[in-house]
């Protein structure tokens, strides 16, 4: 029997149509949202960050390798 792995990421962006479209992007390649999304606001920057944590499961073991944005 095949070993399935969850995998895990949290995008952070300011809060732009680009940080949805990261979040659109990662969902419509089979992640998932977890959680509820973060604010923050930066002072530095003058502008809010979001945060969204994702998760998505995948056959064959954990390998600290594997290259999370391209699953």
């Amino acid at each position: 029997m095949a070993r399935q792995t969850t995998l895990y990421r949290y995008l952070t962006g300011p809060d732009d149509a680009s940080f949805c479209h990261r979040v659109s992007e990662a969902l419509s390649r089979g992640w998932v949202l977890y959680g509820h999304p973060t604010l923050t606001f930066d002072a530095a920057q003058g502008r809010v960050v979001c945060g969204q944590a994702i998760i998505k499961d995948v056959d064959g073991p954990y390998r600290p390798d594997l290259k999370l944005s391209e699953q």
